[in-house]
């Protein structure tokens, strides 16, 4: 469906709509140039030293010519003179207060949380207005049934670590039916060395319902994610920064399920924080076939007794 997209992304920016998704395998600097490929990606808060908020997440994504054919693309939308890909990933995320080891309701800390879900995309790309935009619909479940207890459980006990007991706790089963979209556009390019992007995200539903703004930039040797260009370099190794500004609507992680009302322990509504800051960064390497990613996350607090969360990822994927 070819479509303007620049009304619908401004009213959806609007209203209070407006945090980034934890595992965000869409934005440009993540770019894949293949119709055909696969990538793990993994975040720990390990990595930042801590155990607390988020404290993991992963995705298993596949972009293959074969899922154009998936009946959830036709949710989305695309920008005229655009290539499209379209793809499948399973997402899993998980949340803990601070204090892993106690089996008591943590008042004034984060919930105990987990979210499982199947996630279609669409990565359409307007190489002439060098315009990126991307629309994704998520289909799942957070609570117990998301098997965040045993996850976490299973790891600590691997790795002789503190055993958590607080799952008893966590947000309820309900269920997860979100849209995304976010638009890209480049401002300036200096070669293949330096790049910058505006960026901004909405999405909405029974999980997250808010929406970013913000800058991305590209530093190294680095292939453009809005052209095609023969000539271009089979070889790329380049830094990355991403500055946002998010307004939260809505977060069940920290709110409950917007249907099952009877969990434990909540955040209640008036100790969100409504507007957070997100810093990422980190590292690229990619050939020809293969793919390599190490990041790290800074979120400010996203309520009132928090702290702010960090953490860190790898991201390792292949063409076929």
């Amino acid at each position: 469906m070819k479509y303007n997209p620049f009304p619908a992304i401004l009213f959806l920016l609007i209203p209070c709509l407006i945090s980034a998704q934890k595992i965000d395998n869409l934005v440009s600097f993540r770019n894949i140039k293949s119709d055909s490929y696969f990538r793990f990606n993994y975040d720990n808060d390990y990595f930042s030293g801590t155990d607390e908020n988020y404290t993991q997440g992963y995705s298993l994504e596949l972009v293959a010519p074969f899922l154009e054919k998936n009946p959830a693309n036709y949710l989305f939308l695309s920008l005229k003179n655009s290539e499209v890909k379209y793809g499948l990933a399973i997402e899993h995320i998980g949340f803990t207060a601070p204090d892993i080891g106690s089996p008591e309701i943590q008042i004034g800390d984060r919930p105990f949380a987990a979210a499982i879900m199947l996630k279609s995309f669409a990565i359409t790309t307007d190489t002439l207005a060098k315009s990126r935009l991307t629309s994704s619909f998520n289909l799942g479940l957070i609570g117990p049934g998301a098997f965040g207890k045993e996850m976490q459980v299973g790891i600590h006990k691997i790795t002789g670590n503190t055993i958590p007991r607080g799952w008893k706790n966590q947000i309820k089963n309900d269920v997860v039916l979100n849209y995304k979209i976010a638009y890209e556009k480049q401002l300036f390019r200096a070669g293949d060395y330096l790049s910058l992007q505006s960026n901004s995200t909405a999405q909405l539903g029974t999980l997250f319902t808010n929406a970013s703004i913000g800058l991305n930039t590209n530093i190294g040797l680095i292939n453009s994610a809005f052209s095609v260009n023969n000539r271009e370099s089979k070889f790329q190794l380049y830094g990355y920064s991403q500055v946002l500004g998010n307004i939260i609507g809505y977060d069940t992680t920290l709110q409950g399920g917007v249907f099952n009302k009877d969990s434990p322990y909540t955040i209640p509504s008036e100790e969100i924080t409504r507007l957070t800051g997100q810093f990422n960064y980190g590292f690229i390497l990619k050939t020809r076939t293969l793919y390599f990613e190490y990041s790290r996350t800074v979120l400010t607090r996203e309520f009132e007794t928090g702290t702010p969360t960090k953490w860190g990822g790898i991201r390792i994927g292949f063409t076929f």
